[in-house]
């Protein structure tokens, strides 16, 4: 079985507190973009998890969530086998772009089907969140509020396709290292985010972490102001990046962005995914 595993990112962000269990409550939107690794399963003996993928820069053993992912289903359910996976890795580490809770949450849908387990996308939801915040939103896909740590997940109406322009900086960042830093703010009462919602003014987002960022590395900064200069509709930081998007409505607009900023970034140029094509560009190696 192949399947693709796509990347998102955060239409805006917004921090409301700290929780008890150490993470903060947020409000965020995903959105897919068409960037995917590829994942390939095969079967395995007994009941092993075998693990490789082509970025050597990532550990391909019992740290990586798929492994995690595969031997939470063996714990629940005897009759799971052992698979083999093989990762065409694509989607870079540390850019915010959920590269590795894509890849567990394709490994829970990929293994409920090759183990017949049966279980539907709430059960699938559930395990995911006992691997990571952003992993529920993977099995969902589109354009989707989420609550909670980001893992309670609102499917919405999706948007229209956009272009947009991902900027890769060569280092990654760690969440942990930009929460941690966070200064919190008392929320606003009038969530931007909601007005975003009801009007769909992409000026109206922001991402609340960006500040954290942009002090840490003003590189960052740098390159939304020159996405915004070449007349993105928004440009945030996905997550706590480092990568840094443009979303262009028109294409020839994004393709100029990209020319330039070519020269100085690793850059590419994708489109977002609705929910219908998600599925379907997820499953069509299946």
């Amino acid at each position: 079985m192949k399947i693709r595993s796509f990347a998102k990112i955060n239409l805006g962000i917004e921090v409301l507190g700290k929780r008890e269990d150490c993470y903060h409550e947020i409000r965020t939107l995903f959105q897919a973009v068409e960037f995917s690794d590829i994942l390939e399963f095969g079967p395995s003996a007994e009941r092993e998890v075998r693990l490789s993928g082509t970025d050597a820069s990532i550990p391909w053993d019992e740290r990586n969530l798929i492994h995690r992912a595969a031997r939470l289903l063996q714990q629940d359910f005897p009759k799971a086998g052992g698979v083999e996976v093989l990762v065409t890795k694509n989607i870079p580490p540390g850019k915010g772009l959920g590269g590795g809770s894509s890849n567990a949450a394709m490994t829970l849908f990929a293994l409920n089907g090759l183990w017949e387990l049966g279980l539907d996308r709430s059960r699938l939801q559930e395990y995911g969140r006992r691997l990571g915040a952003d992993v529920p939103y993977f099995l969902e896909g589109g354009f989707c509020l989420g609550e909670g740590r980001g893992d309670v997940i609102t499917p919405l109406p999706d948007l229209p396709v956009l272009y947009c322009v991902l900027a890769l900086p060569f280092f990654p960042i760690l969440t942990g290292d930009i929460y941690g830093r966070l200064r919190l703010t008392s929320p606003a009462e009038d969530s931007k985010m909601n007005r975003f919602l009801a009007r769909r003014e992409f000026g109206l987002l922001e991402n609340r972490l960006e500040e954290t960022v942009f002090s840490l590395y003003p590189r960052l900064k740098a390159i939304k102001s020159s996405f915004l200069h070449k007349e993105a509709v928004l440009s945030l930081v996905s997550g706590t990046g480092s990568a840094v998007f443009g979303l262009f409505e028109d294409r020839e607009k994004a393709a100029r962005a990209l020319t330039e900023l070519g020269r100085t970034e690793e850059a590419l140029l994708v489109e977002t995914l609705s929910r219908e094509r998600y599925w379907k560009r997820a499953t069509a190696g299946v």
